[in-house]
């Protein structure tokens, strides 16, 4: 039996322009700045930079007479909507809420070489030949941004056979290796981290702590990363003092020397704060960062060429299509205009409301004072959608007294304490991360144990939220927290 059903479905389509004005909000200062950059170099009718003020001639008419000839009728195309006494004043971003920046300075920097790069140069001052150098070449190419070849002996053997034509053995690649593991920063070109801290504690000074160190690691890995001592002790017959101090000298070691070089030369991404919020005699005061807020005008020769077209008694095929062309790159530029405009003020609604929200927080620094607050309680006090409200807290930086903080780092659960009273989940993070800090390295807390205090506490949460909240503040289990 066939049944008919009606059934409606309530679809939400946002338009091209709500999804840009989405991705602009979303942006945050110097990605803004970027697409500011690149729609000023796309679209010739937008200009940036104050403007002079022309008062135009009189108000024209919105319609136009065709003589029957080559005139083309403007149809639907209204040149007042473009044409104005003060060149579009409502689409003007300037206000008195935003900060006066420092002025950008652009600092200019050295370009570095490769990591790479940085290895093959040493590679030539070893005395090789021609097959030599191209087999340590090749290898020191398998070395991945940490180091470490992480790939098997036998696959490059068989990559230079294909790629190279050199036939070559496992044991000439061995030592070609040794050479290649000789170059700095030391422990590079390793296979696994055991290789790894053992080339870098075989180039330092001869000492007991050290050669300690060589033998545990050669000999106890496995005893040391799991953090063994009592049977690190039982096997080397050694006190605890001389364990403690080979132990240092491990830890003094870098496990990924690749990123030492990569880092040193690479520019840091700068964080600039979107916002800052300073105390001025007790009360809050919130800005938006100038960069935030260009000025931005139509420019005047696009407004020109239409005026011109309006005056223009005859008007030809040719003269159409630029003024549809101009029609086009102008509502483009209106648009961007408005668009900005609004997320400015979507900017800066959503986090005065957080700000407010979390008053005391902001007038004291106690993180204890920050409120539980989710995504919800911000958008339901502005009246927008949650995701508006996200794309602002995910990308943003806020400049506080107490330092600058990304802006979703004040959004957080909440939960219910011994006394019925709402606390923040950010508290109690705040709370076990001290818990951990004070504990005795010799017997760490156990997940239960953490549990436990923390209920005397007054946090009545299970072992596993514990682990939970253990594993979002990068806290290793309690094994691997051992000390001696």
């Amino acid at each position: 039996m066939l049944k008919q059903s009606l059934q409606y479905k309530l679809l939400q389509k946002l338009s091209p322009q709500q999804i840009q004005l989405m991705k602009l909000i979303q942006l945050p200062t110097q990605a803004f700045e970027q697409r500011l950059k690149q729609e000023l170099e796309e679209n010739p009718a937008l200009e940036s930079g104050k403007e002079k003020n022309e008062e135009f001639e009189d108000t024209f008419q919105d319609d136009y007479e065709n003589d029957g000839s080559e005139n083309i009728n403007t149809e639907d195309i209204n040149i007042d909507e473009y044409l104005s006494d003060d060149e579009i004043p409502n689409y003007k971003t300037q206000a008195n809420n935003y900060s006066a920046d420092d002025e950008d300075k652009q600092v200019p920097y050295a370009s570095g070489i490769s990591f790479t790069q940085h290895l093959k140069n040493q590679i030539s001052t070893f005395r090789l030949n021609e097959e030599e150098e191209i087999i340590a070449d090749f290898l020191i190419g398998s070395i991945d941004e940490s180091g470490y070849i992480r790939r098997d002996l036998a696959d490059i053997l068989d990559d230079l056979a294909f790629t190279q034509n050199i036939y070559t053995t496992i044991e000439e690649l061995e030592r070609l290796l040794k050479i290649v593991q000789q170059l700095d920063p030391a422990g590079v070109g390793a296979r696994n981290l055991k290789e790894c801290l053992l080339i870098q504690l075989k180039r330092k000074e001869e000492q007991p702590s050290v050669s300690l160190a060589i033998n545990i690691l050669e000999n106890s890995f496995e005893h040391f990363v799991k953090k063994h001592y009592n049977k690190l002790l039982q096997k080397f017959h050694i006190s605890e003092e001389e364990l403690k101090k080979a132990i240092k000298e491990i830890e003094k070691l870098n496990p990924k020397p690749g990123g030492s070089y990569i880092n040193n030369n690479k520019i840091a991404e700068q964080i600039v704060p979107d916002f800052t919020i300073r105390i001025v005699e007790g009360e809050l005061e919130l800005t938006l960062n100038s960069r935030n807020a260009p000025e931005l005008h139509i420019s005047k020769e696009y407004n020109d060429l239409l005026r011109g077209y309006k005056e223009a008694k005859n008007k030809s095929k040719t003269q159409k299509d630029a003024v549809l062309f101009v029609k086009q790159k102008l509502d483009a530029a209106k648009w961007f205009i408005d668009a900005i405009k609004q997320r400015q003020q979507t900017l800066l609604l959503t986090m005065n409301a957080i700000m407010q929200y979390q008053k005391e927080y902001f007038l004291t620094g106690d993180e204890r004072k920050l409120k539980p607050m989710i995504l919800k309680d911000i958008a339901d006090l502005i009246g927008m959608d949650v995701s508006t409200v996200s794309r602002v807290a995910n990308s943003k930086y806020v400049s506080t007294p107490y330092g600058t903080k990304l802006i979703k780092e004040f959004f957080s659960e909440s939960m219910k304490n011994t006394q019925g009273e709402d606390v923040s989940t950010r508290e109690i993070k705040n709370i076990l991360a001290s818990v951990v800090k004070e504990e005795d390295k010799k017997k760490p807390l156990t997940d239960d144990k953490l549990a436990a205090i923390l209920k005397e506490k007054g946090y009545p949460i299970a072992r596993r939220t514990v682990a939970k909240y253990r594993e979002q503040l990068d806290i290793p289990v309690a094994r691997l927290r051992k000390q001696i």
